[in-house]
């Protein structure tokens, strides 16, 4: 069965239209013939968006029952069993219902898709687990309901529903988004110009992130390798001199002057050396770009103008930015240079040649080239051994009866010598050859014929061969030792580089991998751990592999599947594909995926670690307990004791007036004891997660005024506000007057004596918000999260306030009931403890 097509209405905010837009084109597919069905759609009470479900067909709810309250959410089997064309499904990020087959309606979705039906859906951009931080950061609100961004971003087609803020916040003005007793609130809060605005660009990052890939993917498929320029992307090549740090500010600014442009930084490595650069230089660099916005690379190239191009078309850049040439004017005859060849070869990429203080410095970088002498250095042998034996005979005719043979020699000798230092063997070897017949037809006895009279003088012609022989082996063996090494320090430096990246905190395996494969031009690079024990070589069976992280495209599967594969152990494999790598990159390859096993193990074990985490909090609050409720248990027992004793003594009689009063101190110290004692249960509870739950729909206007009652002589501190026509909330009534009770209390305590507190609740889309308020100190933003750790209080000044689980069992105790408790500061000083709590589904829409 073909799988179906997934599309997502991506919103910048709330409000801007997603589920209309989703309901129109779900009308508009009805109106062409296509069978569309709504499996879930939440209005909100939207005038405009409920009248498009007008005429569509809805699958029916699955109703849910959890802990005595009944919810309805999507019904997976019912959609399946109707088996549309097109399902038309709000809110991709979804959480299900307890009890449901799924925890999230993302996998509900997935189901769907795998039964061959098209899904139609909405997300908001605050909703993707990747700017779920961020969101956090600019609005100061938690989103608790995400979606892996990889459930959105293989959607066959993204749609962004996007609107100005000015724009959003004239529709809320009017009523179109939220009901006009909450449009205050809304637009003073989440809703400001800025919170909007940044809302917006993180939409429009994220979409153009997925155009990127689509695009990359596009071209890899078609084997497009001309750039297009659909997105400014600016490269700056270092040397690893000194000049690289005017080249990486001046690509800054290129980049800067266009909005959204990419910076990349890129070190070509030689394997001659020569372009090796200072490794200390080019890591300031490195950070330099990453300080500048960004990011840094290093490939190996054998020539260097076209390893730079070749990288920046593999990234699809328009612009390059390169230093110029170091070398005088007389050197530039000879050879162009990096520069000049680059921009010769570069075709629609623009070119940028920056001057700089070291330019005619006289650093010359001759090309790689895979003989132990480079080609120009082979080619002046070839010219002078051609040219120089021809002239040095004709030079040495005239004085024949006046030099005598062995000098003829040994200048022939030096013309050999110098040969093999130019041009190395071969070069040499033909020159000594050339040299030799040259001696015996023009000056060894007899003359003019190849023959040899005197034995001295075939000693003499054999020892200068052997001698040119054996100085141009040592000059080709010295320049294939300069390039072995200098190979080995590029191999180093990669090394250095990668181990810097991984040191810095970064993804481990991903950056490991990711470098691994940019380094070699690798077409995927993929660490694989077998699957079960090895199969015994008799039963031919192929061995199972699963992939721990991968990097590039068409990972491997397989060992067998891939061009190049180290065995790090009995267990794990890094397997590469895209080319064969010869002997000295398999040994920087081995090195890498030991790299790799170790950043493997080292995320097992901060899983691990993480897994340890609730054991060790566990721990450390017991140990908190031990040394907190040896005072606080002891106080309120102390007092009781006391006042008890002194009733049962006969040696003093007491008045009726004194007697009550020893009795209510004894009543206040055990019903101290006994809130101290629930507390720690409730904690305790908590902690085991067995707390038990009894929610249930519940009137606000029937639990904060027995809250305040329970209040006691702190009644009268204390002053409700609740908003008329409030919805029922699903709680646990007793949990939540408990909850109440201890904010309104630690309100009341550190309020002056002459401000009241003030309690209020009001509706905000599918949440009630009841807000505590007092005009004490406050407490700066900075510590608002200390203040909900168990066994600790803010300066612990006060010994008579207990052992500090009041704020830490109310955020408990909210937050298990399905709402959130935060704090926010009083306007003109103060704290505000605000509970959101769900409102019934039995309940209105705002």
């Amino acid at each position: 069965m073909t799988r179906g097509r997934l599309r997502v209405y991506l919103g910048a905010a709330p409000g801007v239209g997603k589920t209309y837009s989703m309901l129109s084109e779900g009308r508009r597919g009805r109106e062409r013939g296509r069978d569309v069905v709504v499996g879930f759609v939440e209005t909100h009470g939207r005038p405009r968006t409920a009248s498009l479900l007008e005429g569509m067909e809805v699958v029916p709810r699955k109703a849910f029952v959890h802990r005595g309250a009944t919810f309805t959410d999507l019904d997976v089997a019912a959609v399946v069993e109707r088996a549309p064309k097109v399902a038309l499904i709000d809110e991709l990020a979804h959480t299900n219902v307890p009890g449901a087959k799924n925890v999230k309606r993302w996998q509900d979705i997935d189901e769907i898709l795998d039964a061959g039906i098209d899904v139609i859906t909405t997300v908001n951009i605050q909703h993707l687990e990747s700017v779920n931080d961020v969101v956090q950061e600019i609005t100061g609100i938690p989103q608790r309901e995400t979606v892996p961004d990889e459930v959105v971003r293989r959607a066959d087609q993204i749609e962004l529903v996007d609107m100005s803020p000015e724009a959003l916040r004239r529709r809320m003005a009017h009523g179109n988004v939220y009901a006009p007793e909450k449009v205050d609130a809304a637009l003073s809060n989440y809703f400001r110009v800025g919170n909007l605005t940044a809302l917006r660009e993180l939409a429009l990052l994220w979409v153009a992130g997925k155009v990127d890939d689509q695009l990359d993917r596009y071209r890899a498929d078609h084997g497009i390798a001309g750039t297009w320029e659909a997105r400014e992307r600016v490269v700056v090549a270092l040397t690893g001199g000194p000049e690289g740090d005017t080249l990486v500010r001046r690509a800054a600014r290129i980049a800067a002057r266009t909005k959204g442009a990419d910076l990349l930084a890129v070190h070509v490595t030689s394997s001659d050396g020569l372009t090796g650069g200072d490794p200390a230089t080019l890591t300031r660099q490195r950070s330099l770009a990453e300080s500048l916005g960004g990011s840094y690379h290093q490939v190996v190239g054998d020539d260097i103008p076209r390893a730079l191009l070749d990288f920046a078309r593999g990234v699809n850049a328009t612009q390059l930015v390169l230093g110029a040439s170091r070398r005088g004017r007389f050197a530039q005859i000879f050879a162009r240079g990096v520069g000049v060849e680059t921009t010769a070869l570069s075709g629609p990429i623009d070119v940028h040649l920056v001057t700089h203080e070291e330019v005619k410095q006289g650093r010359r970088r001759p090309e790689r080239s895979r003989a132990a002498l480079n080609r120009k250095r082979r080619l002046a042998g070839w010219a002078t051994a051609v040219a120089g034996l021809p002239l040095l005979t004709s030079v040495l005719l005239p004085f024949r009866d006046v030099i005598s043979l062995p000098s003829e020699i040994l200048l022939f000798l030096c013309l050999v010598v110098g040969v093999a230092l130019v041009g190395g063997t071969w070069p040499a070897f033909t020159a000594a050859v050339g040299g030799s017949l040259l001696l015996n037809w023009f000056f060894t006895p007899p003359i003019g014929e190849l023959t040899i009279a005197d034995p001295e003088n075939f000693l003499a012609l054999i020892v200068f061969i052997l001698v040119g022989a054996a100085v141009s082996t040592i000059v080709d063996l010295a320049a294939r030792r300069t390039r072995e090494a200098a190979r080995a320090r590029a191999d180093a430096e990669a090394l250095s580089t990668l181990a810097g990246h991984v040191l810095r905190g970064e993804a481990a395996l991903p950056s490991l991998l990711g470098r691994l494969r940019e380094t070699f031009g690798l077409e995927s690079v993929t660490l694989l751990e077998r699957l079960g024990e090895p199969a015994p070589d008799d039963q031919g069976e192929p061995e199972a592999w699963r992939i721990i992280a991968t990097s590039g495209a068409a990972p491997c599967t397989s060992p067998a599947s891939a061009d190049n594969d180290v065995r790090i152990d009995d267990r794990l494999v890094l397997a590469a594909r895209g080319r064969l790598l010869d002997a000295s990159d398999r040994r920087v390859l081995e090195a890498f995926a030991a790299e790799a096993a170790v950043a493997l193990r080292q995320e097992r074990l901060q899983q691990e670690a993480e897994q340890a985490k609730p054991l060790a909090e566990a721990d450390r609050m017991r140990t908190a307990l031990l040394a907190a409720v040896s005072h606080d248990l002891r106080t309120p027992l102390a007092a009781a004791k006391a006042a008890v004793e002194s009733l049962r003594s006969d040696d003093i009689t007491w008045t009726p007036k004194d007697r009550d009063e020893l009795l209510a101190t004894a009543g206040e110290s055990l019903d101290r004891l006994d809130r101290l004692v629930a507390n720690l249960l409730d904690m305790s509870r908590l902690q085991a997660g067995v707390l038990g739950l009894a929610l249930q729909p519940v009137a606000l206007e029937e639990i904060v005024p027995r809250s305040i009652d329970d209040l006691g002589p702190l009644r009268d501190r204390v002053e409700g506000d609740l908003c008329v026509d409030l919805p029922e909330i699903v709680a646990d009534p007793a949990l939540l007057e408990r909850v109440l009770v201890n904010l309104m209390s630690n309100a009341v305590r550190y309020s002056p004596p002459e401000q009241k507190v003030l309690i209020t609740a009001s509706w905000h889309d599918d949440q009630v918000e009841i807000r505590v308020i007092d005009r004490g100190p406050g407490i700066p933003r900075e510590i608002h999260d200390r203040i909900f750790l168990p066994f600790q209080r803010l300066g612990d000044r006060d010994n008579g306030t207990g052992v500090g689980l009041g704020l830490a069992l109310s955020r408990g105790l909210t937050e298990a009931m399905g709402g959130t408790l935060t704090p926010d500061e009083t306007p003109g000083g103060g704290l505000t403890m605000i509970v959101s709590m769900p409102i019934s589904s039995r309940a209105g829409t705002p």
